[in-house]
């Protein structure tokens, strides 16, 4: 049987990276997120930091009103980006980790050894009725201590994967939390240095509902332009899917 159709939301935030190269107007990843829509993207995500190094502020307040699919905020588990969601109200908030250091998301989320407090803030987002994932990595453990916490989605990290598409083990840890999570009842979906060449892997995973990609579209958009970039990964996703 065939899977369902994968969803694809488009991370915006190396559009804003480029923006505060010059620290201008230029390229907007307010306007960026529109021609994704365009092109067919089914949601948009933004991951607000602290530090504030590419989306700012006034980004996230321009596409909670513009972003007419689905818009997921990425923030840390702090009280200010608490604070904020639950002002804005998007869609969804997933729960990442931050150290100020790493220039990308290293790894998921230790909500193993830290449960009171991702559980303050997964009700605190809930009781403003804001959907919550937690980007995690791919073990049991976290799958399983994610359902306790009673999220309704997951975020897969698939680093370990797209390091190394190689690395058969890498893949079988994705398979093996996806199958738990959808056993569990919870909505799973993936993302981290996905792109062309190593999508199909993860796309082909039935219980995956959903990739967040970024930096691998925005960099062949400098190519081919950002609309047809977004429409190469949807049909690598659709082709991956149906195979």
């Amino acid at each position: 049987m065939r899977a369902k159709q994968q969803r694809l939301y488009i991370n915006i935030d190396h559009v804003a990276t480029l923006r505060q190269a010059r620290r201008g107007d230029e390229p907007d990843p307010v306007a960026a997120a529109t021609l994704c829509e365009r092109a067919g993207a089914d949601g948009i995500t933004a991951h607000l930091r602290e530090d504030r190094r590419h989306i700012q502020d006034s980004d996230i307040e321009r596409l909670k009103k513009s972003v007419t699919t689905f818009f997921n905020l990425e923030m840390a588990c702090v009280a200010e980006m608490l604070e904020l969601a639950r002002r804005l109200k998007p869609q969804q908030v997933t729960l990442v980790p931050e150290r100020r250091e790493e220039i990308t998301t290293e790894g998921g989320l230790d909500i193993v050894s830290e449960p009171e407090r991702i559980q303050n803030a997964v009700d605190a987002l809930s009781g403003a009725g804001i959907r919550v994932s937690l980007f995690i990595d791919p073990t049991r453990a976290a799958v399983e201590q994610s359902k306790k916490l009673g999220v309704p989605a997951i975020e897969l990290h698939t680093g370990r994967y797209s390091h190394d598409p190689a690395n058969a083990a890498a893949v079988d840890a994705l398979r093996d939390a996806a199958r738990l999570g959808a056993d569990l009842g919870i909505a799973v979906h993936a993302g981290h240095g996905l792109n062309l060449q190593n999508v199909g892997m993860v796309a082909a995973i039935p219980e995956i509902e959903e990739l967040n990609i970024g930096h691998s579209i925005v960099s062949r958009a400098v190519f081919v332009g950002l609309e047809r970039a977004v429409r190469e990964m949807k049909e690598a996703m659709d082709a991956a899917r149906s195979s």
